[in-house]
């Protein structure tokens, strides 16, 4: 039975191809619109999901401040200062936390041959790599033995390479740092950075306790953390209450502590993602919709030339379901024939559009984060069930009326 339907299809299709073909055309530009629509959005998703994971998603920073609630005997604006024993205690203390690391930073002078450049100097954990997201492009990153040692190692920007050595290769070659020798062995990959300031790439990192023979550790300028969980609000309320147990600050005092928590930011992009993605279909699908109208009108005209074809019909015994199957799979053939076509038309011009600028418009190293039209299987089933329903509404209602035309009207129509 399918396979007659398809037949007559075909040969409706075939008895005025010029009409047929325009129809499939239409249907062919609205499904492309929904396939490239859809992608774009897809595009944007993961453009933004790179920008976050340059240095992380779920991961949280945390600096000291000044109280601005009294907590017992303890006055509104003291200052808290944040010590080893901090990081000790959330480690231990505050759930689904994976890794803990202190910070202490200074600007310092950095010194290669006779060259001698201003950079940011970071005394991290080893386990800063996990936490920020530290690829390495050459060389190693520093291990833990390195920090319990006091081992006067470094890894270095990708920027700050650049500067102090010029194209030589860097590792193995010994920097100056506060007038301490460094030997430099791995180099990070570059970073996204926006604007003229590229800190990201010019920062030196060292092992915490290296640290402490250049500054004073008693107090850390910050603690970075990350988690295993997408209950992100949880996480950051226990290292609140952490830090406020510790501290003696009321738990209340949001301003006690600068914290920063990458998960709201990226929860905010999440809901910008769905409802840019709903947009787009939903105007993909109006688009299609124009196409669908074009395809309606065209199988009404199709009925009434063919009545007295469907009058014979049912004089020979078919029945209104076989009439109305047969124009509904005509009408979907159409469809699906323009949407193959549509299809191949959206890949064309996805693969001709290549890299889409975005994010590198305002950042250096940031090609990860435009847009490309990647069109992914559940691209291709959105718009496959848009143009299902577009393809059986714009069918049924010509259909229904071939299917309820009276036999004897129909014969008697010139």
């Amino acid at each position: 039975m399918v396979r007659d339907l398809l037949g007559q299809a075909y040969g409706a299709m075939k008895h005025d191809r010029r009409r047929a073909t325009l129809t499939m055309l239409g249907m062919a530009w609205g499904i492309a619109t929904v396939v490239l629509l859809l992608a774009y959005g897809a595009g944007f998703g993961r453009a933004v999901d790179a920008i976050f994971s340059n240095w992380g998603a779920k991961i949280i920073g945390v600096w000291p401040n000044r109280t601005s609630l009294q907590a017992g005997g303890t006055k509104a604006g003291s200052k808290i200062r944040l010590k080893i024993e901090d990081v000790e205690y959330i480690a231990s203390t505050v759930p689904l936390i994976k890794h803990v690391s202190p910070s202490a930073w200074k600007q310092d002078s950095v010194q290669y041959d006779n060259r001698t450049f201003t950079f940011p100097v970071n005394g991290y954990y080893a386990n800063i790599q996990k936490i920020l997201n530290f690829p390495v492009d050459m060389g190693r990153f520093f291990d833990d033995h390195d920090n319990e040692i006091r081992a006067r190692v470094a890894v270095i920007g990708s920027e700050a390479k650049n500067k102090l050595f010029s194209g030589r290769y860097p590792l193995g070659e010994k920097i100056r740092l506060d007038g301490m020798s460094f030997e430099v062995i791995g180099v990070l990959t570059a970073k996204m950075q926006e604007g003229g300031n590229d800190d990201a790439n010019r920062q030196i990192l060292i092992p915490f306790n290296t640290m402490g023979e250049m500054k004073d550790l008693q107090y850390i300028d910050g603690i970075w953390m990350d988690y295993d969980t997408f209950a992100y609000s949880g996480v950051e309320e226990g290292v609140r209450a952490a830090l406020a147990h510790l501290h003696g600050y009321n738990v209340k005092d949001r301003r006690a502590v600068f914290l920063y928590n990458a998960m709201k930011q990226v929860t905010q992009f999440e809901i910008i993602k769905l409802g840019l993605k709903v947009l787009l279909a939903f105007i993909g699908a109006l688009t299609l919709g124009i196409g669908g109208i074009g395809l309606m009108n065209i199988m009404l005209v199709s009925v009434s030339q063919r009545t007295r074809e469907i009058g014979v019909e049912k004089a020979l015994g078919a029945r209104k379901r076989h009439i109305l199957f047969q124009f509904l799979a005509e009408a979907l053939t159409i469809t699906f024939a323009g949407g193959l076509l549509g299809i191949i038309l959206a890949y064309a011009i996805s693969i001709a559009a290549g890299r889409i600028p975005f994010y590198s418009a305002i950042a250096k190293n940031a090609e990860a984060a435009d847009i490309r039209l990647i069109i992914d299987p559940s691209t291709l089933i959105i718009s496959t069930i848009i143009l299902t329903l577009v393809g059986i509404v714009s069918g049924m209602l010509p259909a229904i009326k071939a299917a309820n035309l009276d036999p004897i009207e129909a014969l008697r129509y010139e």
